[in-house]
């Protein structure tokens, strides 16, 4: 038996799968690392904390699994995207702190360039905003703290990457230096329609050409593990995607028009726009949503319209972590669901500033509505629906670009998994949910990508015949009390 297995390096920690061809999940472990908050709008990770996560979470998987490192056919990896990584091309040692997408310390910065017109070439090229979110003005910021530092980048003995190419670095020994063309265009610096970096964005930004990867294909072999602890050299290094482009792969939506959202740290949004580059007009992100390299349809590139809220799973974890409102984040159903609705009090969990499609990184967190009769359990109940209605509002500005009205949203991410939050998504939207049996498509995804480049899956519709849905929400709610809902949150997110 030949395995795949998937690295899925998220925010808060790492999850790897061992999967063989039939999507038997045999091997699963995670590993949190810690997140660094070193001022008020600043979110950092240590890159030695994340490849730690990765090297011990790749062994308790294997030795789940059974599995020997020579029984694994291919390594694929998903990835927080614009979490930004500077480091030695020689020793593979950092050179300062991981700056995550979340972190909001380049706003001064994007503020400068938005009032000085700049914004208009990068929207054009990239389909991104100057917004603290992507990698680009990160790495500026980084160059800009230490003169020797941008020498070095410019002479080209640093690496910039995101996490992707990081660990890629670090599992091949540091022979590879590379990213897939998903990872390429969350950085301000890759043109759509080129897919290699841009000349003009890079002098517009100051960043060295010499510091940046290599982009790929995100289904391809890129090079072998070498010198990895508990794993023999000359394994496949296969498949690369950001982590909601993988999830976008791993539920099969290869259709343009298909959709799904991903309930994790944040939500995110995706819709297959197939060839077309849909340029938005309602404050979405144009992205890639895949390049593939190998297989049957090698050569295809796949854009995406996305949408991106900030906060999701997020807001639970703060009700549990700063409030205390439970032990575990799985509680937050049960206790949702011992009142019949929020009572009208409203949460807008805005609290790292408002994504798509408004765009506000100075927005912070809202709660409102309360009365007397306000209890932790209407609080909870609001938490879960300002998820679901952060969702209505990229999805209407979705379907406005790309012209398609959605009957399906795919979802998945660990907060898919709560019923409750799930059926009033389905309210929300007046479409059906549908969940799938294998929830963590992030990873799945990554696997499908090093597999298809490896001959574990022939083409896409060999995928798309493994995938299975779990189960399927219809809208049952008042439509009238449904509007009713989104006055109230229109009003709260416009003083949010």
């Amino acid at each position: 038996m030949r395995y795949v297995v998937a690295i899925d390096q998220g925010t808060t920690g790492t999850t790897v799968l061992v999967l063989d061809r039939d999507l038997r999940v045999v091997g699963r472990s995670s590993r949190e690392f810690p997140q660094l908050y070193p001022r008020p709008g600043w979110v950092e990770h240590d890159p030695e904390d994340i490849w730690m996560s990765v090297t011990e979470a790749l062994a308790a998987a294997l030795a789940q699994a059974g599995a020997s490192g020579d029984a694994v056919a291919a390594i694929g990896i998903t990835n927080q995207r614009e979490t930004t990584l500077l480091w030695e091309r020689s020793t593979l040692q950092p050179v300062c702190k991981a700056i995550v997408w979340q972190d909001r310390r380049t706003a001064e910065m994007c503020a400068r360039y938005k009032a000085e017109g700049k914004e208009e070439v990068v929207r054009r090229k990239t389909g991104l905003f100057f917004d603290p979110y992507f990698s680009g003005t990160k790495l500026r910021w980084m160059l800009d703290q230490d003169r020797d530092r941008r020498r070095r980048a410019a002479a080209g003995e640093l690496c910039f990457g995101t996490v992707d190419s990081y660990l890629v670095a670090r599992l091949s020994g540091g022979h590879v230096h590379i990213t897939d063309a998903s990872n390429a265009s969350r950085t301000l610096f890759m043109d759509l329609r080129t897919l290699d970096w841009d000349d003009e964005l890079l002098a517009l930004l100051d960043v060295p050409r010499e510091v940046l990867p290599g982009i790929r294909g995100s289904s391809e072999i890129y090079g072998s593990t070498r010198g990895v602890s508990g794993l023999p050299d000359g394994i496949p290094i296969a498949g690369i995607a950001g982590d909601q482009q993988a999830a976008l792969f791993g539920q099969a939506c290869f259709t343009p028009g298909d959709a799904k959202c991903t309930f994790g740290t944040g939500a995110f949004l995706l819709m297959n726009t197939g060839k077309e580059i849909v340029t938005s007009q309602s404050g979405l992100i144009t992205t890639v949503a895949w390049k593939l390299g190998a297989g049957a349809e090698a050569g295809e590139v796949c854009y995406a319209l996305e949408g991106s809220a900030f906060i999701a799973g997020a807001v639970v974890q703060w009700l549990r972590d700063q409030l205390g409102f439970f032990d575990s984040a799985a509680e937050i159903e049960a206790l949702a669901a011992s009142v019949e609705d929020a009572g009208e009090v409203i949460l807008v969990p805005a609290f790292t500033g408002l994504g798509a499609p408004h765009w506000r990184p100075e927005g912070r967190g809202l709660l409102c509505g309360l009365t007397r009769g306000s209890t932790r359990a209407h609080i909870a109940r609001a938490a879960l629906d300002g998820i679901a209605l952060q969702n209505y509002d990229i999805l209407k500005a979705m379907e406005r670009d790309s012209g398609r009205k959605l009957t399906l949203l795919k979802v998945d991410g660990g907060a898919s998994a709560n019923n409750l939050l799930m059926q009033f998504q389905s309210d929300v939207l007046g479409v059906a949910i549908s969940r799938p049996q294998i929830v963590e498509t992030t990873a799945l995804g990554a696997a499908f990508l090093a597999g298809l480049a490896t001959g574990v899956w022939q083409s896409k519709a060999d995928i798309a015949a493994s995938w299975r849905q779990d189960r399927c929400f219809e809208p049952v709610a008042d439509r009238q009390a449904v509007e009713a809902h989104l006055a109230r949150w229109n009003q709260a997110v416009a003083k949010a």
